[in-house]
C-alpha cells in the first residue's frame, strides 16, 4: 500500500469514494486475507498467492484428513471380500433356495448379482419394462456387456409397442446385448452365469419378493425353459412383417389365436397389447389373405400352410 496508515477517511477523499464504501472494502480485503495489521501501525498489503495459501490452507488440511480416513475405510472393507465370499459360497452350498423379501434387499442381491457375474446372463421379462425398471437396470446391464458378459433378453411383443421400452431395447442391442421378443412370456426370470436364478415369488407382483435357486436340477430346467422361448422369439432386429411372406413374430400369433376363434380381446389381453392395435393386425392379416371374415381368412391360411 502506498498510504498504510491513512484514515478511512483520507482514502475515502483521496479515493472519491464514500467512507461507508472504503470501509466496506476494507473489511472484504481483511476478510479474504489481502490486508493485515502492520506491526507498526496500519495495515500491510499481502499477495493474493500468499493470502489464498494461508485462508485455504486448513480447508486442504481437513480435505487430506478426510481422504486419508477414506483410503482406511474402503481398505477395511476391501480386505473384507474375502470373507464376503467364503460366506456367501457356503451359504450358496447350504441354502439351495433362499428367500428375499423387501424391494430394498432385492436390488442389493440383483445388483451384487449382477457385479459379480462373469460369462453369461439370460433373461425374461415377462412385462413391459416401467421407466423406474429402465433407470435402475440400464447403468449395469451397460456394465456388464462392457465387461465382456454375454447377455440375453427376451421381453415380450408388447415392449416393441411402447417408446421408452424400445429406446431401451434399442440400447442394449446396441451395446451388445442379444434382444428377442416373444408373444408371451410365463414369467420374471434371471440366470447368472447358470449357476444362480432370480424368480419373483409372485409374478404379479415381482418387489413382494424373490426366490435365489441354486440347486443344479431346478436351474437345468429353468435353464432348458429359457432357451425354449428364446428359441421361438424374434430377433428384435428382424423386421415383423415381410412382404409375401409367412406371417411372423406378433403377426403370426395374432393370426394363430384369430384362427382357434379367440376375440381381438382375448388376444390383446394375452399379448399385452391393446384392443384397437390388435384390431389393426386382424385388418391387415384378412387384407392379406384376401379374406372377407374371419373365418375364410384362418381357412386361406391354414391353405398356405401359415399355421403350422
Amino acid at each position: 500500500m502506498i498510504h498504510p496508515t491513512d484514515s478511512v477517511e483520507r482514502i475515502a477523499a483521496r479515493s472519491g469514494l464514500s467512507a461507508e464504501e472504503v470501509a466496506d472494502a476494507e473489511a472484504r480485503l481483511f476478510a479474504l486475507g489481502l490486508l493485515r495489521p502492520s506491526p507498526g501501525g496500519g495495515r500491510v498489503a499481502i499477495s493474493p498467492e500468499s493470502a489464498a495459501d494461508a485462508l485455504l490452507a486448513p480447508l486442504e488440511q481437513d480435505i487430506l484428513q478426510r481422504r486419508i480416513a477414506m483410503a482406511t475405510t474402503r481398505a477395511r472393507l476391501h480386505s473384507l471380500s474375502g470373507d464376503y465370499l467364503e460366506a456367501r459360497s457356503m451359504r450358496s452350498a447350504k441354502t439351495i433356495i433362499e428367500v428375499v423379501e423387501g424391494i430394498d434387499n432385492i436390488r442389493a442381491v440383483i445388483d451384487d448379482l449382477a457385479r459379480t457375474c462373469v460369462k453369461s446372463i439370460d433373461a425374461l421379462t415377462a412385462s413391459r419394462p416401467t421407466e423406474e425398471a429402465i433407470r435402475a437396470s440400464t447403468p449395469l446391464d451397460l456394465e456388464q456387456l462392457e465387461r465382456g458378459v454375454r447377455t440375453r433378453r427376451v421381453f415380450q411383443h408388447a415392449a416393441r409397442k411402447h417408446w421408452t421400452s424400445m429406446q431401451f431395447l434399442e440400447t442394449l442391442a446396441g451395446a451388445g446385448a442379444e434382444v428377442r421378443t416373444a408373444s408371451a412370456l410365463p414369467s420374471h426370470l434371471l440366470i447368472y452365469d447358470r449357476s444362480c436364478a432370480v424368480l419373483p415369488l409372485d409374478p404379479q407382483q415381482t418387489a413382494a419378493g424373490v426366490a435365489l435357486v441354486r440347486d443344479p436340477a431346478v436351474l437345468n430346467f429353468l435353464q432348458q425353459l429359457f432357451e425354449h422361448y428364446w428359441d421361438r422369439a424374434l430377433d428384435f432386429a428382424e423386421s415383423e412383417q415381410r412382404s409375401g411372406a409367412e406371417p411372423t413374430g406378433v403377426d403370426r400369433d395374432v393370426l394363430l389365436m384369430m384362427a382357434a376363434g379367440k376375440k381381438d380381446e382375448a388376444i390383446a389381453h394375452q399379448l399385452g397389447m391393446s384392443p384397437r392395435s390388435v384390431s389393426r393386425i386382424v385388418a391387415r392379416l384378412m387384407d392379406r389373405l384376401g379374406a372377407e371374415s374371419r373365418f375364410q381368412a384362418g381357412a386361406r391360411a391354414a391353405l398356405n400352410g401359415w399355421l403350422s
